[in-house]
């Protein structure tokens, strides 16, 4: 029975890693403290694994922030400024890295392929030293082996490392990242000699980057990189494992014939072309085959029957004993488990499988192969994706028919951009360089305790209303006092920006814990979306009045949009996903035209997870753009010309779609840029017109750094030399909400006064 699993989440069933990392990095508990929690969490997932019957158990999956920063260590590959002067890397230098510190800013976070994890940017350079400096994939190997589970020990693989770092400050962009490759290699073959000698007869290189459009130079570095290791991983099962996409066919032929290596694995569930590579002769003999046939993307239960023929087809191919059951990629990207779900219903519950589910999946599938397949388990799988088909909870023929009318024509206002922005002007009377944040200020520990208990029917809705209040007033009454010019009114009543939409739309469900990590401690509970999607009544017109009624200056009504909402989402499997994005489109339509109509003069349709949804093949962008961006323009396409439509981005490399992002069509787009250094501006210097409004992010918030008012007029500066005057904004280049006051305050107060400082240098040079 040969079952795998690429990798498993970190946090733990109810966060007990988020809560030890914030606890140690408040203060108020030790590295050991931090240390212990971590051990344990690792020491139940793999006992889980073993118990279940998993025989390949994955080790150094395991991370406290991020397992390209845990390489980054391992390879030594520290940048200068963080003065780490040797020995092995400690929890100071890899959480400066990952989180900055007083002094020193965090290194560049973006997201992992078209997920919703973030990793930590590796900076590198010809001048960078490699050594070994952290011995945590050995460690983990030798603790697991210590309880008595012998694992398969998991590195990121030399080649997607290289390909998905950047140069680092002061190195010439066309630095070739793979000229490294002879660098990092020996450290490479350090650390396979030591997982040797500690007795592991595995070991899986993550080479996800192969799904991607490589050219052969790129290409070439896997050959190059996998005949170098080749002696050194003698004596050993070597598995390269893909995700997330198709292999491509040359990358296929590569793959397949690198040295030194015995078995591939590949996502089955997304790359359905890779299926008929393999069946049309192209897997090597002799090779295993680790077939990733349970989605660790997703968490509907698997289809048993239709994965069992898959595998049957294969097993003639690769041969019975070559053949391994798997997840497609990591079960990091999926809630941890079921069991702790104890407000959703046995039918919705049925149709669903979170990580600790879907290992007992991989097992059953591993079974039913080697012919003891568990009946009942099977019938009980077929009954419930019957019941899911046929559901009522599941089908709106309105909400059908209505996005269904979308397709074939296009949606957009009527006046161009610089027209609108004239008449909006008029209405708003605006300074030069407006001043404005993203959304959502600090979640304080009081504000969630009145939620919770709201929630929990422990205080009256009269109370929790009066709270909520109070707390707008009183974020309203702060940026009044900072002088910032267009208001939010910090989302208190919020729990997520997508889960406090899906509860007030149906065809949305929502967990206790199904929590997935996001980046750090940073967690994120995805609604599912089981169903048809329509909007019931208004969702936020009560609080964005109550806070326009506090203020005379511009009050944003603040959403999500379709996009994002679906990116961020569980979603549906049952049909493509361009239909469930224009129904969600259609729904907040609606609130868009309701905030208008209730004297809300500024919306901002946030379309943070617009770029993370890009498909990874350049073949299938265009496609993917066209409905996304059409989905954006059909939120707003029906509001007068005085309505300032505003859109965020954040954290993705956005030149390559900048033109999508234009045909948007949105007023004012806000984004983030700090934390890239400032990457986005160059789109500008290479000539790429832009007309709306835009605020390129002045400081990151994710870094509790506060930056001082002449390094933010030092960023608008450098925004005015390939930006027009009257189109920037100012402002941060995130929401606020994972802040402290003490940090809020004072960082906002430096951007205000640098947004006037640059105002008062511009009016003296005329």
């Amino acid at each position: 029975m040969a079952s795998h699993i690429v990798g498993y989440p970190r946090m733990g069933p109810k966060r007990e890693l988020k809560f030890a990392l914030e606890s140690f990095w408040d203060g108020k508990t030790s590295a050991d403290d931090l240390k212990k929690v971590a051990s344990d969490l690792r020491s139940s997932i793999w006992k889980q694994m073993a118990d279940a019957g998993i025989k390949y158990i994955p080790s150094n999956t395991f991370s406290c922030y991020d397992q390209v920063l845990d390489t980054t260590a391992m390879l030594g590959a520290v940048p200068p400024r963080y003065n780490w002067t040797g020995g092995e890397i400690g929890f100071d230098v890899y959480f400066s890295m990952a989180r900055g510190n007083a002094s020193v800013p965090a290194m560049e976070m973006t997201k992992w392929f078209d997920t919703n994890y973030h990793y930590i940017v590796p900076e590198l350079g010809p001048e960078v030293k490699f050594s070994y400096a952290s011995h945590k994939a050995v460690d983990e190997y030798k603790e697991a082996k210590a309880l008595g589970v012998d694992t398969v020990p998991v590195l990121v693989g030399p080649v997607s490392y290289l390909l998905l770092s950047k140069p680092a400050k002061g190195v010439e962009k066309s630095f070739s990242l793979l000229s490294l490759l002879n660098k990092i290699i020996p450290v490479y073959k350090e650390v396979v000699a030591e997982l040797k000698a500690a007795g592991a007869s595995w070991i899986q290189f993550d080479e996800p980057i192969l799904v991607k459009d490589l050219n052969s130079h790129n290409l070439e570095a896997f050959t190059a990189a996998y005949s170098e290791l080749e002696s050194s991983l003698s004596g050993l099962n070597v598995l390269v494992e893909t995700y997330f996409a198709d292999v491509p066919s040359e990358a296929f032929k590569i793959l397949t014939s690198l040295k030194g290596v015995t078995a591939f694995g590949f996502d089955l569930v997304r790359g359905t072309q890779v299926l008929d590579l393999i069946k049309g002769g192209g897997f090597p003999k002799g090779k295993y085959l680790f077939a990733g046939v349970v989605d660790g993307r997703n968490i509907w239960a698997n289809d048993l029957a239709a994965s069992l023929n898959v595998l049957e087809s294969l097993e003639g191919i690769v041969g019975k004993d070559k053949l391994v059951v798997s997840t497609s990629c990591s079960l990091l990207h999926t809630a941890v488990d079921l069991i702790n779900e104890t407000k959703l219903d046995e039918e919705l519950k049925s149709w669903l499988a979170f990580a600790a589910q879907k290992i007992v999946e991989v097992n059953a599938l591993a079974k039913a192969l080697s012919g003891h397949k568990d009946e009942a388990f099977f019938s009980a799988n077929a009954a419930a994706l019957a019941s899911r088909k046929s559901s009522p909870r599941v089908n709106n023929k309105a909400v059908q028919k209505a996005a269904a009318a979308l397709k074939g024509s296009d949606h957009r206002r009527v006046t161009n951009v610089s027209s609108r922005l004239d008449a909006q002007q008029k209405k708003l009377n605006l300074p030069i360089l407006p001043t404005t944040t993203i959304g959502s200020f600090p979640q304080t520990v009081e504000l969630r305790k009145v939620r919770r208990e709201y929630k929990a029917n422990k205080i009256s809705e009269e109370e929790y209303t009066k709270a909520i209040k109070e707390e707008i007033n009183k974020v309203v009454k702060l940026q009044e006092e900072l002088d910032i010019d267009v208001l939010v009114h910090g989302e208190p009543e919020r729990n997520d920006m997508v889960e406090y939409f899906g509860e007030q739309l149906s065809g949305f469900a929502f967990t206790v814990n199904g929590w997935v990590q996001s980046y750090g401690s940073r967690c994120v509970k995805p609604p599912v979306i089981y169903g048809d999607v329509s909007r019931p009544k208004p969702m936020t017109v009560f609080w964005s009045t109550v806070a326009q009624s506090m203020t005379a200056r511009p009050m944003k009504g603040m959403l999500t949009g379709p996009v994002t909402i679906l990116n961020w989402s569980f979603v549906r499997n049952d049909q493509p996903r361009f239909e469930t994005c224009y129904q969600i489109a259609l729904a907040i339509k609606d609130e868009v035209e309701d905030l208008e109509k209730a004297g809300i003069t500024v919306i901002q349709i946030d379309e943070a997870a617009l770029r993370e949804g890009l498909p990874l093949r350049k073949s299938e962008e265009a496609f993917y753009l066209d409905w996304a961006v059409h989905s954006f323009r059909i939120t707003n396409c029906g509001v007068e010309d005085t309505t300032q439509i505003h859109t965020h981005m954040c954290y993705s490399n956005f030149n390559d779609i900048i033109h999508s992002i234009i045909d948007m069509d949105a007023d004012v787009i806000t984004i983030e840029n700090s934390r890239s250094d400032e990457k986005l501006l160059s789109v500008f210097r290479e000539g790429v017109k832009y007309g709306a409004g835009i605020g390129p992010g002045v400081y990151d918030i994710h870094s509790p750094r506060i930056p001082s008012s002449e390094e933010i007029a030092d960023r608008i500066n450098k925004m005015l030399q390939v930006l027009e005057t009257n189109i920037l904004w100012v402002n941060p280049d995130c929401g606020l909400k994972t802040r402290k006051y003490p940090e809020v305050k004072p960082a906002l107060e430096n951007m205000v006064e640098a947004a006037k400082l640059i105002r008062t240098q511009l009016a003296s040079a005329k």
